[in-house]
């Protein structure tokens, strides 16, 4: 591939008085990383980390001008590895893409050839970013349940966060598995939304969080997907029955966790951390397939709004104020 390759890309540069700019540039193949794999990218997602990586925020990116978009899908153009071959179909999702990596809201992206999986049968390049990131941290909550024994006879599963990417998705899935499903949102409009992934009840973001403070509360769930923390984790884990799961991946409300240790030495309680950004690669390879498969959301065409590149801003500030449900597609192609 020529190195004076132009391609079009959204880039986050930082101006002289420490300010961000977004603007859509033309950009060269030189301007991008080494890495032995070029990959066409046809689509993208956004990512609440893709708007924080878009508002400079030090915790995602410190290096600028920077391409955000940790989420990619497309064609293999050129592999010097040897793993992939031209026209291949492949996934990007975490490790660096779209922090300090140039990412996914660029038409090629290069890299370690092993961040890249091959689309699974069963997934479109654009279902795979219907499901991005989001769907891949869903369905690593899910699995570390099954994997932990929790069965649908076992009690009511929780699912906080529920109108987001995350839990909308493990919403879908899990009631697709078998499972009764109580939807958390602090949205009361998203009621049937979430009773049409799935979900057989739908509670309150505050009823949800009840009796955190308390030293213990009624056992209540058998296992819970959180993507919020703080209070909301705290009372999900006290209200866990004996011997339930709790997964963690997500701190929209606090990363703050002030619990005490009785529901894991009076109950048996578990709590698992899900790190979708460098989970080993046979498991990635586990959980798209089963997403491509048995766990494929029926109504993934439900949580998805498309959008093209330069239609991004206004879905950047919308998920900065929680203002998003479900997940977003970014149309590359145009």
């Amino acid at each position: 591939m020529e190195k004076d390759t132009n391609f079009k890309a959204l880039v986050v540069e930082k101006t002289t008085d420490k300010q961000f700019v977004r603007k859509i540039s033309e950009r060269k193949l030189d301007d991008l990383p080494q890495g032995d794999l070029v990959v066409r990218v046809h689509y993208s997602s956004l990512n609440y980390k893709d708007a924080l990586s878009a508002t400079g925020h030090p915790g995602v990116t410190r290096q600028f001008p920077h391409t955000p978009g940790i989420d990619a899908a497309g064609e293999v153009i050129s592999c010097l590895g040897g793993c992939f071959v031209p026209g291949e179909k492949v996934i990007v999702t975490g490790y660096d893409l779209g922090m300090e990596t140039d990412g996914g809201w660029g038409q090629l992206i290069r890299i370690p050839s092993e961040w890249a999986l091959r689309l699974p049968e069963g997934l479109s390049l654009r279902d795979s970013m219907a499901l991005g990131t989001a769907g891949l941290t869903a369905g690593l909550s899910v699995l570390k349940l099954v994997e932990a024994g929790v069965r649908p006879d076992q009690g009511d599963i929780l699912v906080t966060g529920a109108t987001g990417g995350v839990g909308s998705i493990a919403v879908s899935i899990l009631a697709a598995a078998g499972y009764r499903v109580v939807a958390s949102t602090g949205k009361d409009a998203d009621e049937e939304y979430l009773k049409g992934l799935g979900a057989a009840e739908v509670i309150s973001r505050e009823a949800a969080a009840a009796g955190a403070e308390k030293p213990v509360l009624a056992e209540r769930w058998g296992g819970v997907v959180d993507v919020v923390g703080g209070a909301t984790l705290v009372a999900a884990i006290k209200s866990t029955k004996h011997g339930g799961t709790v997964t963690c991946c997500g701190l929209v409300g606090s990363p703050e966790l002030p619990l005490n240790v009785y529901p894991f030495i009076l109950r048996g309680v578990s709590l698992i951390g899900i790190d979708s950004v460098l989970s080993p690669r046979e498991v990635r390879t586990q959980v798209w397939k089963r997403l491509a498969s048995e766990w494929k959301p029926a109504s993934l065409t439900e949580v998805v709004t498309d959008c093209d590149l330069q239609d991004v801003e206004p879905m950047i500030q919308a998920i900065l104020k929680g203002a998003i449900r479900g997940r977003v597609v970014v149309n590359m192609l145009g």
